[in-house]
């Protein structure tokens, strides 16, 4: 699947409730975390923070955190050192940053403050990662962000847990339904409103089909993703763009960033 739609996902819209959102992205961060999606973005991660010799994450478009207390904890495990993250978002979900924040005993921590990806705050300091939520933006802007990284001279990576083909768009609509019935009640923090839109009145079930079918055919191919880098200006990086990792859930669309050095 080489096409990419720009099309609206209903997280992004104004309008949406935002008690529906937070559920939605609690049990995106809730199954990532449990399939371990990114695992295959370990190594590019390493590199990031062996290249920029750095420990520390900055996360940014955080939404509810997914999958980063299990991506903080395998670097820790593959680098032999304590590796810290800081989570941030345009629209921060405290709850669920409270919570990752209080698991890992500080080793997560955020903003508590908006952080436009657009214009990242110079006092925060670390490799930029940015995990499920590139396809959001349009091309210009997507591009943007980039840009912002290389002005700054942070390095980045970007990561979609896909492969973009037809069979994952089969098997979302085939077993993302009952998935969703089944793990509900297992998500933490627990929230009753989550349970009332899961089973009552269905808008979370509805709204993750809606938004995964459409964020399949927003995430950019490899391809549209190294060209995009390429188009970037400024002080030269290093840019690598590919897929990696197998097996069902396990598939990663990247691109990863940094500025070359003289060393």
């Amino acid at each position: 699947m080489n096409i990419r739609l720009q099309l609206f996902e209903l997280e992004d819209q104004r309008w949406f409730p935002h008690v529906v959102r937070q559920g939605m992205l609690d049990y995106l961060r809730f199954m990532i975390t449990k399939l371990e999606t990114y695992e295959a973005a370990l190594p590019l991660l390493e590199e990031l923070l062996v290249k920029t010799k750095q420990h520390h994450i900055i996360d940014l478009c955080a939404g509810a955190g997914g999958g980063i207390a299990g991506i903080r904890e395998g670097l820790s495990k593959r680098m032999a050192a304590t590796i810290t993250v800081t989570l941030t978002d345009l629209y921060p979900n405290l709850d669920a940053y409270e919570y990752l924040q209080n698991e890992s005993k500080g080793a997560i921590d955020f903003i508590p403050e908006p952080v436009n990806a657009l214009n990242v705050p110079e006092n925060l300091h670390g490799v930029r990662s940015i995990f499920s939520s590139f396809h959001h933006f349009p091309p210009q802007i997507a591009q943007s962000i980039l840009q912002d990284a290389v002005n700054k001279r942070a390095a980045i990576g970007i990561f979609e847990g896909a492969k973009k083909s037809w069979t994952e768009m089969l098997l979302l609509w085939l077993t993302f339904p009952f998935a969703i019935i089944f793990v509900t009640p297992f998500i933490r923090p627990f929230k009753f409103s989550r349970l009332f839109f899961t089973y009552v009145i269905p808008l979370i079930p509805l709204g993750i089909l809606w938004d995964g079918t459409v964020s399949l055919l927003r995430i950019y191919p490899p391809g549209k993703l190294q060209k995009m880098a390429n188009k970037v200006s400024g002080t030269s990086y290093t840019w690598k763009a590919g897929r990696a990792g197998k097996g069902p859930g396990k598939h990663v669309i990247y691109l990863i960033g940094y500025p070359e050095t003289s060393d």
